[in-house]
């Protein structure tokens, strides 16, 4: 290193001297591909060491190399492995954005004019077939490549050289930046790259195995299983997957990922939410993990499902879930403070669209969309003006509706799913399943089946999911309060009506009783008695007005009891069987 150090330094003096002649910049040319050299070589070391420690040194001596030789292509290869060892996928993209599908296809005229002025540039610097590390000597005496060959190793340095320069050169790019789109979630980008490198990796393989003579194949390279005896092998350590296999199986999970989007996302269209729901939930609650990036635009079309089909709150748990992946998701918000708007929640809903507002103002002052040109957006920079003045428009609107008092009128009914005039037990129901999805305590739990692009991302991404999950769940808990208190009003009112309803039938019920005893039992016309007739002479005749009344009133009294006692008795009569005539007399009904 202390060498290196020095010929940087000479490679300075050199540059800044006012004139050069041509050995003095040939002699800096060499100089200048030594110290390159020197530092791919320690950069190579460390990397073989598989410490994060020493990468990261190692990127440094890489960073050297390519200011000095901005397009080695070793160095550039070294370099994006060693980024994605790191995990630092958002390096390796910024660093390749150039081989980006989803990029190239959305850039405007101007950048694709400018991107395919700099691919002819690399394709002019790849010409040459066959580098020589003594091509700069003067003479071509000494140039050892000038000497007897025959046509065939001409023939098999020249493959074996548009191999190496069209072919490898291509294919790290491919597969590295693959890996990279995927951890990103820029699955569609990750599944055509990985196939194109794969295509050129097995094509290159291919063309040198062509190239290769007899020898190479040669069979002590295999194992035989006659010559391996199982019973005295030592046990063998887990063999680590090659590149191409963890390819293979990096590219069939994301085949797998786009298909269930795929079927999830033609359900949504469709209008058959269940299957939609069915699918996206498939994906993330999966056993194995998903991209921070792709899990967050999966949790967005589930909440555009649980929209559609009503419920309302399992779509704004996963509004929260979106806007704690991508803080920047503009869909998320709006789609937030519509849900909140649809049950009249205003000041949630006006803090939502403030907070959209100040994005959109950030957008138009950046002149381009948030985060990085590989990032995906549902949304154009075009569209951003006229989304703010309708934005605007909205907020003045809902401060007007709040400042009139419309703010406790919220449609809780709707936030729990609920029909109104529901019953006690409907709502414990539906309040307790609510209470075990959107618990906080269990808000962090979806992070656990969730790839990060960066581990640093994690605690900001908790932070946020505890606190949107924290403010639905209060806002359940006071849905809950206000219908349960509205069922016991409503039950305490039917109990009154049930009170009421059973006194007035009673009160009907002994009028119908009097009126059949009425109706049943009429007064019997009032005569003479024997007594009377028999009787001495009346003094007057109002005494005998008098007694004739008062006599008929106890007459009519004794008269209907033995009646009811006489019913009675013909009733039990009856039950026994007793069908014989009974004689009796006109006087013994009279009394």
């Amino acid at each position: 290193m202390v060498d290196s150090s020095s010929a940087t330094r000479k490679v300075a003096t050199m540059a800044t001297s006012p004139c050069l002649n041509a050995t003095e910049k040939k002699h800096w040319w060499l100089t200048n591909r030594k110290i390159v050299d020197n530092y791919i070589k320690d950069a190579r070391n460390l990397i073989a060491t598989q410490e994060q420690s020493d990468i990261a040194s190692a990127l440094s001596l890489l960073d050297a190399a390519l200011a000095l030789s901005p397009r080695f292509e070793v160095a550039l290869e070294l370099k994006a492995r060693s980024l994605l060892y790191l995990r630092r996928f958002k390096d390796v993209a910024d660093m390749l954005q150039d081989y980006i599908p989803s990029l190239k296809i959305g850039n405007d005229d101007s950048g694709s004019i400018s991107s395919e002025n700099s691919s002819q540039q690399l394709s002019r610097e790849r010409v040459k077939l066959l580098p020589s590390t003594n091509s700069s000597s003067g003479t071509a005496e000494r140039d050892p490549s000038f000497k007897c060959f025959s046509v065939l190793d001409l023939k098999k340095k020249v493959m074996a050289g548009l191999c190496k320069n069209c072919e490898k050169e291509g294919q790290w790019r491919y597969l590295v930046l693959g890996q990279a789109c995927c951890h990103l979630g820029l699955m569609e980008d990750a599944m055509v790259l990985l196939q194109t490198g794969k295509r050129l990796s097995t094509a290159a393989f291919r063309r040198e195995s062509i190239s290769w003579s007899d020898d190479s194949f040669s069979i002590s390279n295999f194992p035989i299983s006659g010559d391996i005896s199982t019973s005295s092998a030592p046990p063998t350590p887990p063999r680590t997957l090659t590149e191409s296999e963890s390819i293979s199986q990096l590219l069939s999970h994301i085949k797998l990922l786009l298909r269930r989007r795929a079927a999830a996302i033609a359900a949504l269209d469709a209008g058959i939410y269940s299957e939609a729901i069915r699918h996206f939930s498939k994906i993330v609650e999966g056993r194995r993990g998903a991209p921070q990036g792709f899990l967050a635009e999966c949790y967005l079309h589930r909440a555009f499902a649980y929209k559609s089909s009503g419920r309302i709150a399992e779509s704004i748990g996963d509004c929260n879930k979106t806007l704690a992946l991508d803080p920047m998701c503009i869909q998320a918000l709006e789609t937030r403070a519509s849900l909140l708007e649809t049950i009249r929640c205003l000041p949630d809903c006006l803090h939502d669209l403030e907070h959209l507002k100040l994005l959109y103002n950030s957008i138009l002052r950046d002149r381009k969309l948030p985060g990085p040109a590989w990032k995906r957006h549902n949304v154009r920079y075009r569209e951003i003006p006229g989304k703010l003045c309708a934005l605007t428009t909205k907020i003045q609107e809902l401060k007007q509706r709040v400042a009139s008092g419309e703010t406790g009128n919220v449609d809780y009914y709707a936030l729990i799913g609920l029909r109104r005039g529901c019953s006690r037990s409907e709502l414990d129901r539906a309040h307790l399943l609510l209470c075990l999805r959107h618990k906080p305590d269990k808000a962090t739990n979806f992070i656990e089946r969730c790839e990060f692009a960066d581990d640093r991302d994690i605690d900001s991404v908790k932070d946020r999911a505890k606190m949107s999950a924290l403010l639905l769940y209060r806002l359940l808990q006071k849905g809950y309060s206000s219908v349960m208190a509205t069922i016991m009003d409503e039950e305490a009112a039917e109990k009154q009506r049930k009170k009421a309803a059973a006194a007035l039938q009673a009160a009907q019920a002994a009028a119908a009783i009097q009126i059949q005893q009425t109706s049943q039992n009429p007064k019997p016309e009032s005569k003479p008695s024997t007594i009377e007739k028999l009787g001495p002479n009346r003094n007057n005749s109002a005494e005998n007005k008098a007694a004739t009344s008062s006599g008929t009133s106890n007459q009519s009294v004794f008269q209907g009891v033995f009646c009811r006692d006489l019913t009675a008795v013909g009733n039990l009569l009856s039950q026994v069987g007793f069908s014989s005539a009974i004689p009796m007399k006109y006087e013994a009904l009279s009394c």
